[in-house]
C-alpha cells in the first residue's frame, strides 16, 4: 500500500530533522548563510598579507596558468591563504582577488561554495565527522557522540582552550573503510572494530594520522 503524500511528506521532514541535513553548510564551517557580514573580527580592514614565502607559493602557483587565465589559480591561492592564517576573513579573499587580478566577487563565489574554505575561526584541530550513508550504517553516529562527550560540545562549536572544533561533513571520500573522521587533514578510517567511547577519545588525545584497515583488506588511502 503506498503511502499518502502528506505521510510520506511528514517522515521525509522528519528524516531530515532527525539527520540535521538542512544545517549542511554551517556543520561543514561554511558559516551557514552564504552571505558576508562585517564584525569586528572579520571585516575588509582585518590584517592579512602573505608571508614573503607563500608570496613565492603564489608566483609559483601563478606561473602554473597562462595570461589571462589567472584566475584558475583562485582554489589553490585561497587553501594557502587559509592554510596560513587558519580560516579565511574576508580581508584574505580580497587580497587573494587583487593578486589575481580579478573581481573579490569572484573570489568570494569560491569561498562560499567549497565547505572546505572555513569562513569562521576554527580551533588547532579540526574534527570532521563523516555521517553519510555508508558512515552512518557503520555507526558514525556513535563516534560523533563520544567526540562531543569527551570535548564537552556540540556540532558547530570550538572548545574554550581553541583546540578543537566539531564539525559533522558529508563524503570525505574513504567510503570503502566506513567509518572514518579527518581531523585537519589526515585520515582515520576504519575506526568501528575498535571504536568505543574510550577508543573514539584517542583522536581527540593524538591527533595525528592513524590508518586502519579491515581485516585483510588494504586502506583506500593507499
Amino acid at each position: 500500500m503506498f503511502l499518502s503524500s502528506t505521510l510520506r511528506s511528514a517522515v521525509s521532514y522528519a528524516a531530515r530533522q532527525v539527520r540535521g541535513l538542512h544545517q549542511t553548510p554551517a556543520r561543514a564551517g561554511a558559516g551557514g548563510l552564504f552571505v558576508h557580514r562585517d564584525t569586528p573580527d572579520n571585516n575588509p580592514e582585518t590584517p592579512f598579507e602573505f608571508t614573503p614565502e607563500n608570496m613565492k607559493r603564489v608566483e609559483a602557483i601563478m606561473n602554473n596558468y597562462p595570461e589571462g587565465h589567472k584566475a584558475a589559480a583562485t582554489i589553490p591561492v585561497l587553501d594557502l591563504a587559509q592554510r596560513q592564517h587558519g580560516w579565511l576573513p574576508i580581508s584574505a579573499m580580497n587580497r587573494v582577488a587583487e593578486i589575481l587580478g580579478i573581481a573579490p566577487m569572484r573570489v568570494y563565489e569560491v569561498a562560499t561554495f567549497y565547505t572546505m574554505f572555513l569562513r569562521q575561526p576554527v580551533g588547532k584541530y579540526h574534527m570532521q565527522i563523516c555521517t553519510t550513508t555508508p558512515c552512518m550504517l557503520c555507526d558514525s553516529d556513535s563516534i560523533l557522540e563520544a567526540i562531543q562527550n569527551k570535548l564537552g560540545i556540540k556540532v558547530g562549536e570550538t572548545t574554550a582552550d581553541q583546540l578543537f572544533t566539531l564539525t559533522e561533513v558529508e563524503c570525505l571520500g574513504a567510503c570503502v573503510n566506513a567509518p572514518m573522521v579527518q581531523i585537519n587533514d589526515n585520515y582515520y578510517v576504519s575506526m568501528i572494530r575498535d571504536l568505543m567511547f574510550e577508543s573514539a577519545c584517542e583522536c581527540v588525545d593524538e591527533p595525528q594520522l592513524v590508518l586502519m584497515s579491515p581485516l585483510g583488506e588494504a586502506v583506500s588511502l593507499l
